[in-house]
């Protein structure tokens, strides 16, 4: 099921390490195609474009894009007892962790009178998407809202793809969820044209434009975010799950054969990769791999996911080059089912989840982390969604007269040399009513 990728006996540079590592490029690059297509229709058309992409994606017409409020206090209701319990606790949980995200102001005194202040100021507009197609995601309504709330975030929109189902209303678990945080913008709304609505407004449903989106979604989704960089700012491209798991030869091969097949049931483009140097472990992690699969619920997209061409098996030396591959691939999670885990070592991951027990559905759920994190290998430069996504670090300069004029001279044998004497002019400006010494 899962292929076999054997880099063992092979010194491999960097660069051979990146083309070694296995994902579905060709899926990716049809979907920014097609995303861009969608966000320019949205951006021109409006509401007429996302009715009749609702049609088209999510079976559904005539629906309410701007969700009423008593749709939100209805769900609620009839929430489950045992999941709004656990929403509440994982709400509790992450907004712990996000509060501890918020850097404080510094002021830095470089002098008498001379001060410069970095101080973290909150957008005042955010657009959380939650996905709602193969599944119901209450827990990224969790994930997207508690952060924006902790950073200070004054308005914050949530949209979610129309269910089918529920005569084209938004899964109600996610309204309730909503609900909960006090969110009370809902549209339903999904794919990449809810990207391109949050980017430039669609008057007509009463949307303004957003000053952030965040959100996880599918490959199409993070593709859409690619295509509005620049209108508005965006989180990392939380596309199709990844899961890569190093482990050593006492590692257990069922938990995780049950750790692969939970992220491959996310989406036919889900990847699952295990790096290990134990060929008997590798193939006993297939045999479980095979035989728990055929059991579990989403077993066809399942299947899917873990027989496409970015999910693998990859044979390698040793540790060393266990984590050398793992930096290379970047994942968005990282499971470490290692004796001795050396979790400082493999510093690009979306999120590292050290021992047996702690799988990513810990991560997904209520371990408190946040579970928005980037695909794709971007985990390599960017993070996860945190409180710091909302917030933009800006600079406060304050000089009094007699700071400034410890650094005129600098300031003008600089503006000088770049060829820009007006900037040291302007400072000398302020000292020209001084009479001039002998």
């Amino acid at each position: 099921m899962l292929r076999t990728i054997d880099l063992r006996g092979r010194e491999l540079t960097a660069a051979q390490l990146l083309s070694a590592v296995p994902r579905a490029q060709a899926a990716r690059a049809e979907a920014l195609q097609a995303a861009s297509e969608i966000v320019a229709d949205v951006r021109g058309r409006g509401e007429a474009a996302l009715r009749e992409q609702a049609s088209r994606f999510d079976r559904v017409t005539d629906h309410a894009i701007r969700v009423p409020e008593a749709h939100l206090d209805e769900a609620l209701e009839q929430l489950d007892p045992a999941v709004r319990r656990a929403l509440e606790e994982s709400i509790r949980r992450v907004r712990i962790a996000s509060a501890a995200q918020v850097p404080p102001a510094v002021v830095t005194d470089l002098g008498p009178g001379a001060r410069v202040e970095q101080r973290w100021v909150p957008v005042r507009r955010a657009g959380v998407y939650v996905p709602g197609g193969k599944a119901v995601y209450p827990s990224s309504v969790v994930m997207n809202v508690v952060p924006a709330q902790v950073a200070g975030v004054g308005e914050v929109a949530l949209t979610s793809p129309p269910q089918s189902e529920f005569g084209g209303r938004v899964h109600p678990d996610i309204l309730a969820a909503a609900r909960l945080l006090g969110v009370t913008e809902v549209y339903a709304m999904g794919g990449a044209g809810a990207i391109a609505a949050y980017a430039y407004g669609v008057e007509s449903i009463g949307l303004d434009p957003v000053d952030v989106v965040t959100g996880p979604g599918n490959n199409f989704v993070a593709a859409a975010k690619r295509a509005v960089g620049g209108v508005v700012g965006t989180d990392s491209e939380a596309g199709a799950t990844e899961i890569l798991i190093v482990a050593d030869e006492a590692a257990h091969p069922g938990l995780i054969a049950a750790d692969l097949i939970s992220q491959a049931e996310h989406d036919e483009q889900a990847s699952a990769i295990l790096v290990t140097w134990s060929p008997e472990l590798a193939e006993r992690v297939q045999d479980e791999v095979l035989e728990r699969v055929a059991h579990t619920r989403n077993r066809a997209r399942a299947i899917d996911a873990l027989e496409g061409p970015q999910s693998a098996i990859v044979l390698v030396d040793d540790l060393d080059v266990a984590t050398a591959f793992s930096n290379a691939y970047a994942p968005e999670h990282l499971e470490l089912h290692l004796g001795e885990p050396r979790a400082q070592t493999f510093v690009n991951a979306g999120a590292v989840f050290v021992g047996e027990n702690s799988p990513v559905s810990l991560g997904d759920y209520l371990a408190g982390s946040n579970h928005v994190l980037p695909t794709g290998g971007q985990a390599r430069y960017a993070s996860g969604l945190s409180a710091s996504t909302f917030l933009r670090p800006q600079q406060v300069i304050a000089y009094d007269r007699e700071a400034l004029r410890m650094v005129h001279d600098d300031i003008v044998a600089l503006s000088v040399a770049e060829e820009l004497p007006a900037h040291g002019e302007a400072v000398s400006a302020r000292f020209a009513d001084e009479p001039t010494g002998e």
